[in-house]
């Protein structure tokens, strides 16, 4: 199958494994943080960690959409939900995210809330076609790659008339909040670890190209290597930072060519920016607040903003204490330094937005390293 079984090969796997024990040095430690929570689950599911020498040590960054989802948003929508005469859509894993007073958007749907899974924005904006009685409101998450179908579907219920259709958006940006690991002070308060590099995120990058990381790597010193999702993609990534900190370069690095370029989707980009603009400030969970980092509906499509039609206001919730998801997302702790990791929260009943998303670290570890853990302990 071409460009799938050509990048699981076993026999490549290890080849590029053992280049990278070659060519890590002995005498250093290296500290290389993914993204993108696509290549958590890569690692995880096929043992990419176990084929890395001691000192080359993978790092689980913040991006899951999911995950990154604060209580206070999650509240909104629930809130939209149990009003009458409102139908709120939204992706399936937005669902089972735990929010106040032990609710999310599965248990309200239960207490009597009109909410729909939906695949796509366009799903969101049919069902508003069908029930013209009705307000419909897509709640609706994710990073650049999820952006431009939300853009669509609003710039198609303007030219339609379609007044019964809005969005409570909370599309958030990956450059922002990996500018946010590297400098906050905040989050520096809140705990970090070293970086050395970076793996970039594919789809992401599909959408914005490679350019806006050359930032990264000139300011802040820190490689970065886009890479696809599929193994050989990962490891080969690992290897070409490897190489970039023996050198001493600090550059952006493209191992995802076959799909992204400098510049990106100028198609994708210039729907996103008619339709939305920055917000001075949101806040991802784990990272607290972080300027310019997520979007908002511009005002000539006021009438499908969410929170200008219903007059919303953003609070803040702490999230569960038991919970480690914040310091996950930042890198600070693994999925395994929680205490309620495979026990009280599991993928059936989850404490924390990291084990609800097949993407967040917590639950691919559940799904793919809990079993070598046990092993371990055994030993």
């Amino acid at each position: 199958m071409k460009y799938i079984d050509e990048y699981r090969d076993g026999e490549l796997a290890q080849k590029i494994a053992a280049r990278i024990r070659s060519e890590a040095d002995p005498a250093r430690s290296y500290s290389f943080m993914e993204f993108c929570g696509g290549h958590t689950h890569a690692i995880s599911r096929y043992g990419i960690g176990e084929l890395l020498p001691p000192n080359v040590h993978m790092i689980h960054g913040p991006g899951c959409p999911v995950c990154v989802l604060p209580i206070g948003r999650i509240d909104q929508a629930i809130g939209l939900a149990l009003e009458p005469g409102v139908i709120v859509c939204t992706y399936g894993d937005t669902m089972r995210v735990p929010a106040s007073n032990g609710l999310s958007l599965t248990k309200a749907k239960a207490r009597g809330g009109d909410i729909r899974m939906v695949y796509s924005a366009s799903d969101a904006l049919h069902i508003a076609q069908l029930h013209p009685d009705r307000e419909v409101v897509f709640f609706a998450i994710g990073f650049e790659t999820t952006t431009p179908p939300t853009a669509l579907a609003v710039r198609a219920a303007h030219a339609r008339g379609l007044d019964n259709f809005s969005v409570l958006c909370c599309h958030v940006l990956t450059p922002s909040a990996i500018t946010h690991i590297l400098e906050s002070p905040e989050v520096r308060d809140y705990g970090s670890v070293p970086i050395d590099g970076f793996i970039g995120p594919a789809h992401v990058s599909i959408v914005i190209g490679s350019e806006p990381y050359v930032h990264f790597a000139e300011e802040y010193r820190k490689p970065v290597v886009i890479a696809g999702f599929e193994p050989l993609d990962v490891m080969q990534a690992i290897l070409m930072l490897v190489r970039q900190v023996n050198d001493g370069r600090c550059e952006v690095e493209n191992e995802f060519a076959r799909a992204v370029s400098a510049h990106g989707n100028l198609t994708a980009q210039a729907v996103v920016s008619d339709v939305f603009e920055l917000r001075p400030s949101f806040e991802w969970r784990g990272l607290g607040e972080v300027p310019y980092s997520a979007l908002r509906v511009r005002p000539a499509y006021a009438r499908h903003d969410a929170e200008r039609r219903y007059g919303l206001e953003y609070k803040p919730v702490a999230d569960n204490k038991a919970c480690e998801c914040g310091a996950i997302l930042r890198g600070v702790k693994k999925p395994t330094d929680c205490k309620v990791f495979g026990t009280v929260c599991t993928p059936e009943n989850p404490l924390g937005s990291c084990m609800v998303s097949s993407e967040g670290a917590c639950a691919a570890h559940y799904s793919y390293g809990r079993f070598k853990d046990i092993a371990l302990v055994a030993a």
